[in-house]
């Protein structure tokens, strides 16, 4: 789609308004899927059934994200965990591949911590390791989804995901949010772009290489 230039009154009060009125019905709507879902992980996971975990949002101040724990605590016989494909059994695939085990985070939407539509918020180790462009994806409010997950989500890699988490910070609008969440809902039932290739969830980042400057001296 074409570029369209940030909305100052959309992104004062606007976009904060379009959460709370989508959040709120969804919450209440979606409430008996996540009950039930909460008691079948529940059963699975020895009683636990919720995962929180400290992300990084507007500006890096870190809240708490909240998520079905799709995953189980299984350990090797020293106590270690398992690797993350022998600890997704197949419910918490299901609850991945449909995107039910973000329900959680439309209270983090309604608490102000998320918005709908933003770069998704990430681990607070990988702050540093962020260049100077791509920090500037945190000079919005994280989201639910955002325009890298309709571009890919977890298919491609960390450097384009960062390229289209700015290209947005650049570009907000509540026309390009609800053309976001549209294309979302159709992502979602198609269950596309859940991991990235061969992996059970996704690969670390671990910083974006150095540009190489070319050497522009003529040789002799």
């Amino acid at each position: 789609m074409p570029p369209s230039p940030p909305s100052d009154w959309y992104q004062a009060w606007g976009k904060r308004l379009l959460d709370v009125g989508l959040a709120g019905p969804l919450l209440v709507v979606t409430l008996p899927v996540l009950l039930l879902a909460g008691g079948l992980l529940a059963l699975q996971n020895g009683g636990q059934f919720l995962f929180r975990q400290q992300r990084p949002g507007r500006h890096g101040g870190l809240f708490w994200l909240y998520k079905l724990q799709t995953m189980t605590n299984r350990r090797d016989a020293h106590g270690r965990l398992l690797p993350d494909a022998a600890r997704l059994p197949r419910l918490g695939r299901w609850l991945r591949a449909t995107s039910l085990d973000e329900l959680p985070q439309l209270w983090n939407v309604l608490r102000g911590d998320l918005s709908l539509v933003g770069p998704r918020p990430l681990l607070p180790e990988y702050l540093p390791l962020y260049s100077p462009e791509q920090a500037r994806r945190h000079s919005v409010r994280p989201g639910l989804t955002g325009w890298a997950q309709i571009n890919g989500r977890n298919a491609i890699s960390w450097e384009q995901k960062f390229a289209y988490d700015v290209w947005y910070v650049e570009r907000v609008s509540w026309r390009l949010d609800l053309l976001i969440l549209a294309r979302t809902v159709r992502q979602v039932l198609g269950a596309q772009g859940i991991t990235a290739p061969n992996q059970a969830t996704t690969e670390a980042f671990r910083g974006s290489p150095a540009p190489t400057v070319a050497n522009s001296s003529a040789s002799s």
